[in-house]
């Protein structure tokens, strides 16, 4: 009975730990955000499925994942924060798509006002929530679909082997081919993993079933067709 009260209070210490974990880690399991189904354009025509998206996870971790760059500022620091960098990519190249589509000009050759309408309507469809929780599909513009396979290109040729990115990933501290399976074909096993450029839509605080629909994380995919990983920032 001598250590009764040190047990007594060390045994508290750890229940009301286990407590306070299991509630917070339910917390945490109910706004997980969501992973589409499917993903599709305006016409119906499937980018990418959430198989493709567990697939590029997958191999986004067989080679240490955030060792190479970070995600949402975890990671390393050497190569850039790939949800960022994505979020820029596909930011900027749909705001040239819009521009050349109703005005004929990139957007850098627009005068300020004009491009702040641009943004303006950009902002509003990146922010708008356009899953459905029935289907559990994700629709995005034909404009998006574009900027989803330009940045998707772009990171098959960063981390394939293309000489015209030597100086890129020479910056990044990149070996060329980091996943030999990722040429700029229509069959070069694509990716996308769960959280690189976050997408935070308008909601009510208590909406939890496509609260924090995410971007899915660049990866990826082992073989199969060139997929599009996409999905989804916040302005």
């Amino acid at each position: 009975m001598r250590f009764f009260k040190h047990w007594l209070s060390l045994s508290l210490v750890v229940i009301g730990s286990f407590v306070v974990l299991g509630y917070y880690g339910y917390d945490i399991y109910q706004q997980a955000p969501p992973i589409p189904e499917r993903v599709v354009d305006e016409q119906g025509t499937v980018l990418l499925t959430g198989k493709d998206i567990l697939d590029g996870q997958n191999v986004w971790q067989s080679f240490g994942g955030q060792e190479l760059g970070s995600v949402w500022g975890h990671g390393a620091y050497v190569a850039p924060d790939w949800s960022a960098d994505w979020l820029h990519r596909e930011l900027t190249f749909m705001l040239d798509e819009l521009s050349q589509k109703e005005h004929g000009k990139p957007f850098a050759e627009l005068d300020l006002p004009t491009q702040a309408a641009i943004q303006a309507k950009m902002k509003n469809e990146i922010r708008t929530n356009t899953y459905n929780a029935e289907t559990k599909t994700l629709q995005v513009s034909d404009e998006r679909a574009r900027a989803i396979a330009s940045v998707g290109d772009h990171y098959a040729r960063l981390f394939g082997d293309d000489p015209e990115m030597a100086e890129l990933r020479n910056a990044y501290a990149m070996p060329a081919n980091t996943l030999k399976d990722c040429h700029p074909t229509p069959r070069a096993g694509h990716y996308i993993h769960q959280q690189l450029a976050i997408r935070e839509p308008d909601r009510q605080p208590s909406d939890r079933s496509d609260s924090h629909l995410v971007g899915h994380q660049l990866r990826y995919s082992s073989g199969g067709d060139r997929r599009i990983g996409l999905a989804a920032c916040c302005s």
